[in-house]
């Protein structure tokens, strides 16, 4: 109340009730507080020297006590800090919400709505509005443990193909509850929860290259940082040499790409020893085999390759020449008859190179290289290994 002379006043009135209580601020300014009352009554303030005239009037409204309807959310955090939404009625004239016994901050949006933010606290308390007319119904809020996010430590194996498919299990903490795996951008095929700290899951397609592993549960996603790399199938462009000895043994290059990560190298199907030189290439001992010809191919995390021929060859057999003998100075014609000719790559007179023609498996036609008179060995070279000799002898022209 605004006047003069409030100095030494002794009472204030609300019609012929007194006030609550009063404070006399200054000669122009007292605070009271009203007692219960209806309808318009005079305010009046009295003093020794006598009873204020004016007429000031005050007027008692009837204000209707808040009704909650909902509470959205109606739960949250310990930690509190949740924007909740209270919906009802007669909230136009809120004063005080409150969470259980604590007061919170809130904004009245209309007489249907207000927000508020839910502070912190444990269990279940009750949300109640107070306002001129009263304090409302209570609705319940509970207040939740928020699990710790999880941790991903580590995925095994760790690499794998782009087609995916393959089942890698991932380490960590706080894994219980898991709602997803995702590789990358991409969620996982399927994954299984086995303990808080192990989770199994089923890779899907993707690119070469690294990509994040992470795990998602009530807690939040777990942090980028474990890596997983999908890895292109590896491709063989081809084998040398191309051919080899049924007893194996011999060393073969092959060339290609995605060779770096190889863990196998079959002839056909026999295992083969194998030592990686490059991403392009490797060399492999070929295991033994039948004559004729396999597929190789070569493995790594990221599947299989695709195959090159290589064939096996039996050592080649000469049983007769024709003919057997001929002159110091060379240049006749040898016929030699035997088997698993057809591949041959070189033929010797002792230790001397002859020109030759193969004209079948069992049969080739060579030019005899000069040399001394006498014996020498006569030898076919294949792929299969050096045959076992058979003699030849230059004559030396007749003396004169």
């Amino acid at each position: 109340m605004t006047g003069t002379g409030f100095t030494g006043a002794t009472a204030v009135r609300f019609g012929a009730v007194a006030a609550t209580t009063f404070s006399v601020v200054s000669d122009t300014l007292i605070s009271a507080v009203t007692p219960a009352g209806t309808g318009s009554v005079r305010v009046t303030v009295t003093r020794p020297g006598g009873t204020s005239s004016q007429l000031v009037m005050y007027t008692y409204v009837t204000a209707s006590v808040p009704v909650l309807a909902s509470v959205v959310p109606a739960s949250g955090p310990t930690a509190g800090g949740t924007a909740v939404t209270l919906t009802g009625t007669g909230l136009s004239g809120a004063t005080t919400v409150r969470f259980g016994t604590t007061a919170t901050a809130f904004t009245v949006v209309s007489g249907t709505q207000i927000t508020a933010v839910a502070p912190p606290g444990t269990g279940t308390v009750q949300v109640t509005v107070t306002g001129p007319g009263g304090t409302s119904n209570a609705l319940p809020y509970t207040y939740t443990v928020i699990p710790a996010p999880p941790v991903v430590s580590a995925v095994s194996p760790g690499q794998g193909p782009i087609s995916g498919g393959n089942t890698v299990t991932l380490t960590g903490v706080n894994l219980a509850g898991a709602t997803a795996v995702t590789f990358g951008a991409t969620a996982a095929i399927s994954f299984t929860v086995l303990s808080p700290t192990q989770i199994t899951a089923v890779v899907p397609p993707g690119v070469a290259g690294p990509v994040g592993v992470t795990v998602t549960t009530a807690g939040g996603t777990s942090a980028p940082g474990t890596v997983y790399f999908y890895v292109t199938t590896p491709a063989l462009t081809g084998a040398d040499p191309g051919s080899g000895p049924v007893q194996g043994g011999n060393s073969v290059t092959l060339t290609g790409s995605g060779l770096a990560g190889t863990t196998a190298v079959t002839f056909g199907a026999a295992p083969a020893a194998f030592t990686v030189i490059s991403d392009t290439e490797l060399t492999a001992v070929a295991p033994a085999s039948a004559p004729g010809s396999v597929q190789i191919t070569v493995t790594t995390v990221g599947g299989t390759s695709n195959g090159v021929f290589y064939v096996y060859f039996t050592a080649p057999v000469l049983s007769s020449l024709t003919p057997d003998l001929g002159p110091v100075q060379g240049g006749n014609s040898v016929t030699l008859t035997g088997s698993g000719l057809a591949g041959t790559t070189a033929v010797t007179f002792g230790a001397a190179p002859a020109a030759f023609t193969v004209i079948s498996d069992t049969q080739l036609a060579a030019q005899a290289p000069p040399g001394s008179a006498g014996p020498v060995g006569v030898t076919v070279t294949t792929p299969g290994g050096t045959s076992p000799a058979l003699v030849y002898t230059r004559i030396p022209p007749p003396d004169i």
